[in-house]
C-alpha cells in the first residue's frame, strides 16, 4: 500500500490471492494464507474484523484462518483476558460465517472496474508520493517522522536504509506519522480522484451497483469512510502552520488537505451517505467524546516538535518526556496507528 496506495494494493492482493487458491488446487495442494495486519487501514488493517474476513476473496479461507497482530493491536485485541476471549470469538465466528457465505463473485465488468480504479488510484497517489518534489520536505516537517528514531519508538529501525527517502521508510512509521498528525494520508489518496472520474462518467452507475451488491467491495469503501471521518484535516493545517517554514511545502499542504475534501464528497456520493459514516452510531458516539482530548494532544505536539527542533539538545529529557507522551495519547486515542 505504501507504493501504490490502499486501493490498488488491496484489489492486487484480492487477484493474487484468487490465482494462487486456483494453483494450489490445481496442484492438490491444501494452502493457508497468512495474513499480516496492521493496526491501520492503510497497512492492511480492518477494525470490523468480523466483515473483513467475509470480504476475502472466495475460496482463499476454507474454514482456515493464520493471522499475526502487530503493534498496539496486540495489546488491544489480547491484553486483557475478556478482551482477547471476544477476539477469538469474532475471528472463530467469522471463519465460520465464511465457510457457510455464499460470495458474491466479480463479474468481468466489475473486474474491469477494478483495474480502471486501481490504476487511477495509483497514478494519483504516485504522483504525490513520488513525482512531486515538495513532497519528501514537507512530510519529513510537518510530521513527527524525523523524531521517531531519537525516541527508540518501535522494534526495529524507522528505515530499512537511513539516508533513504520515503522508500526507504518502514510501513509502520510511514502510516504512524500521518496518523498522528490526523491526515491518514495513506489509506484515501488516490481514492478520491478515481471514483470521482468514474461516478462523473458513463460508467457512475455501474460503480454504485457495485457498492450496493458487492460485499468486498463495499468494505473497502467503508473503511476508506471510516478514516475519513477519523481525520481531522484542521489539525493537519495546525501542524503545517507551526512547523513547516518552506513556502512550496506549505502550498502542498494546503493541496493535500483540498484532495482529502474531494475524497469525502467522492466516497459520499458512492455510499449515498449525507455524513461519513452515519449508520456507524459507536464510531459518531465515540469521535464526540474522544476528539476534545486528542485535539488538546495535537497541540501539544505540535508545540513541542516546534521547540525540540529549535533545540540544540536533542537529549532534552523534558520535551523528549513530553514529545514521547503526546505521541502515546494520540496513538492511544486514534485506536489504530500502525
Amino acid at each position: 500500500a505504501k507504493d501504490a496506495g490502499r486501493l490498488a494494493a488491496s484489489w492486487a492482493q484480492y487477484e493474487t490471492q484468487e490465482k494462487l487458491a486456483k494453483i494450489g488446487r490445481e496442484a492438490g495442494v491444501d494452502l493457508t494464507f497468512f495474513h499480516g495486519k496492521g493496526g491501520t487501514v492503510g497497512r492492511g488493517g480492518n477494525p470490523q474484523t468480523f466483515l473483513a474476513i467475509l470480504a476475502h476473496a472466495p475460496d482463499t479461507i476454507n474454514g482456515k484462518f493464520r493471522v499475526t497482530e502487530q503493534g498496539e493491536m496486540i495489546n488491544q485485541n489480547f491484553g486483557y483476558h475478556d478482551r482477547a476471549q471476544r477476539t477469538m470469538d469474532i475471528y472463530t465466528a467469522a471463519v465460520l460465517a465464511e465457510k457457510l457465505t455464499e460470495h458474491v463473485r466479480p463479474s468481468e465488468e466489475w473486474r474491469g472496474m477494478m483495474k480502471t480504479l486501481s490504476d487511477v488510484s495509483c497514478e494519483a497517489y504516485r504522483r504525490v508520493v513520488r513525482g512531486d518534489e515538495r513532497f519528501v520536505p514537507y512530510f519529513r516537517s510537518a510530521t513527527p517522522e524525523l523524531e521517531f528514531a531519537n525516541l527508540n519508538i518501535g522494534s526495529r529501525p524507522a528505515k530499512r536504509n537511513p539516508k533513504g527517502g520515503v522508500e526507504s521508510l518502514r510501513a509502520i512509521p510511514w502510516n504512524f506519522s500521518w496518523t498522528q498528525t490526523r491526515l491518514n494520508l495513506p489509506t484515501w489518496l488516490g481514492v478520491g480522484e478515481a471514483f470521482g472520474s468514474i461516478l462523473s462518467s458513463k460508467d457512475g452507475d455501474v460503480l454504485r451497483e457495485m457498492y450496493q451488491k458487492w460485499p468486498s467491495f463495499r468494505t473497502t469503501v467503508d473503511m476508506v469512510e471510516m478514516v475519513l471521518a477519523k481525520s481531522e484535516p484542521k489539525i493537519a493545517s495546525h501542524y503545517d502552520a507551526m512547523l513547516v517554514s518552506d513556502d512550496m511545502a506549505k502550498e502542498l499542504g494546503s493541496e493535500i488537505r483540498k484532495l482529502h475534501l474531494q475524497t469525502e464528497d467522492a466516497v459520499l456520493d458512492l455510499s449515498g451517505h449525507t455524513k461519513l459514516s452515519e449508520h456507524n452510531h459507536i464510531l459518531q458516539r465515540l469521535l464526540q467524546v474522544r476528539n476534545p482530548y486528542v485535539d488538546v494532544l495535537n497541540c501539544l505536539q505540535a508545540e513541542t516538535l516546534k521547540r525540540y527542533r529549535a533545540s540544540d539538545d536533542k537529549e532534552d529529557k523534558v520535551l523528549k518526556d513530553c514529545l514521547l507522551t503526546t505521541i502515546t495519547g494520540v496513538a492511544n486515542g486514534m485506536g489504530n496507528t500502525g
